[in-house]
Parts: structure tokens; C-alpha cells; sequence
């Protein structure tokens, strides 16, 4: 039996990326998924082609009317509501904290933060009346570790980690989890800067990921999907709370290579042998 069979899925920044590996993925594995996204063009053909498993709403996540309307039309057309993945985002302001103006810092937090905030607000409600449910929200090891992301986006990150974490506490007595998903290096139309653009022109931008953390490829969205996947099914139905970073490593400290160039030339590994102490 297919994993998410006879659930239902809202999923914010469907139309690209992690957002539309996880709608593939999600609806591959049997649920009914709203594409949740401001790329109308896009989304609709993503929706076209899933057919009667997925539709698509237009959703800007700042507004509070548009994001109850998102929650509002997969209960009106599917009944129930047993996943929120609140993945929607973008960089944000850019530059040092002095020179940031503090519109671009409210447009960031409005985003990344309200965004989230607004999706779980509304998602609630209908998971608590059916007495189960699973809310992810997409954080970043720029919000686990500093020097990873802008400062403000990493900022921003950090606190989607947290609000996941003070979320899952009054809600688990209703069975509704809340979880975190902390992405890496993932080559996306967002991370290569090529939204509305042409999706080869992200595998061009995205040849030195491979490079960036200790397992040697790219991240990709599908392995975020596939987190994603395992938050919003049944087998991890006793975790909640939890920030989990999919990253290759990359967060876990220093790159080998960079910390100690030469080490295995000239400090070989000892194996320990029990008999010599």
C-alpha cells in the first residue's frame, strides 16, 4: 500500500523545487496534494499533469486570507487535512545588518516566518477536529549553524526551527506533530537565483555543490522530499518537535579536507588493536 494513501496534502512553493519534488513524491505515494504557490503558469501544469490527485491554488503566504483560502480548498474538494508542509521561501534581504533597509528585513520575516506561522494557524484547527496531523516546516542549516546563508535569512531560519519546536508541545495532545526540516546545499531555482527561469539553467548554476559539504554530490530536492515523505506518513508517528537537517554533513563542522590538509600523510590512522592497548 502506497505510504500517504487517503491523505491529504497542502504544500506551500509546490510549483519548483523542494516544493515540487515533494508534490510528485507525495502524490506518487497515493495523497491528494494542493500545489500552493505564486507561480500560477507553473502550478497549473504541475496540476495538470498529476490530474485528479492535485490542484493548484494561488497563495501568497504574507496574506492571511489567501493562505485560510489554501487550508479552505483541500478540505472543501478532499474532506480532511493531514499534512502542512509550510515550504514556501526565498533568500531575503541581502548585505550587512547596517546595510539592510528595514523593509527588506519585515519582507524577510514576513515570508519565512509569517509564512510559516499563518500555514500552521490555519492547518491546526482542522487537524485538531480530526484528531491527527502532521505540520512541516522548511528551515535551513543556515539556521542551525551561523556563516551558512544571509544574515537575515539565517536569522529568520532559526526562528522557524524553534516556533516548530514551542508548536509541537500543546499540540501533541491532539496527535498533531510538528516537525522541521533543515535543508543543505540544495540546487534549486531559489538557491541558483533562477525562478521563472529555465530548470537547465539550475543544473548549470549548481556544478560546485558537489563541493560543498562532506558527501561528495549535490544535495537534491528529492532528498528533502523524501524527509518530507517520512514526516508526513505513519512510520514517523512518534516524532515531533524536531529540527532535522538534511545536508550531507555540511552542518556537522569543518570540512575534512579543510581542517587538517596532509593529516592522513602524515598522522596514519591508528586502528585500535585491544591487545596492545
Amino acid at each position: 500500500m502506497a505510504e500517504l494513501e487517503g491523505k491529504v496534502a497542502v504544500i506551500t512553493g509546490g510549483a519548483s523545487g523542494i516544493g515540487e519534488a515533494s508534490v510528485r513524491l507525495f502524490v506518487e505515494e497515493g495523497a491528494k496534494v494542493v500545489i500552493a504557490d505564486m507561480q500560477r503558469e507553473r502550478g497549473e501544469a504541475l496540476a495538470a499533469k498529476l490530474g485528479d490527485a492535485a490542484m493548484f491554488v494561488s497563495c501568497e503566504v504574507r496574506q492571511e486570507d489567501q493562505v485560510k483560502a489554501t487550508v479552505d480548498a483541500a478540505v472543501a474538494k478532499w474532506g480532511r487535512l493531514d499534512c502542512m508542509f509550510n515550504n514556501a521561501g526565498f533568500g531575503g534581504a541581502l548585505g550587512l545588518f547596517e546595510e539592510i533597509p528595514a523593509e527588506d528585513f519585515d519582507m524577510t520575516f514576513d515570508v519565512l516566518v509569517k509564512g510559516v506561522f499563518l500555514g500552521m494557524k490555519h492547518a491546526i484547527p482542522v487537524m485538531r477536529a480530526q484528531g491527527s496531523g502532521s505540520i512541516i516546516n522548511t528551515g535551513s542549516m543556515a539556521g542551525v549553524t551561523a556563516g551558512r546563508g544571509p544574515l537575515v535569512y539565517s536569522a529568520a531560519k532559526a526562528a522557524v526551527i524553534h516556533m516548530s519546536k514551542t508548536a509541537a508541545m500543546p499540540y501533541a495532545e491532539a496527535s498533531i506533530r510538528v516537525n522541521c526540516i533543515c535543508p543543505g546545499y540544495i540546487p534549486t531555482p531559489l538557491t541558483t537565483n533562477a525562478v521563472g527561469k529555465p530548470d537547465a539553467l539550475v543544473a548549470e548554476r549548481s556544478t560546485h555543490y558537489a563541493e560543498r559539504q562532506p558527501i561528495p554530490r549535490a544535495g537534491t530536492p528529492d532528498d528533502i522530499a523524501q524527509m518530507a515523505l517520512y514526516l508526513a506518513s505513519d512510520r514517523s508517528s512518534f516524532i515531533s518537535g524536531q529540527a532535522i537537517v538534511v545536508d550531507g554533513a555540511c552542518a556537522s563542522g569543518v570540512m575534512w579536507a579543510d581542517q587538517a590538509p596532509g593529516y592522513k600523510e602524515y598522522r596514519p590512522i591508528k586502528v585500535y588493536n585491544p591487545d596492545m592497548g
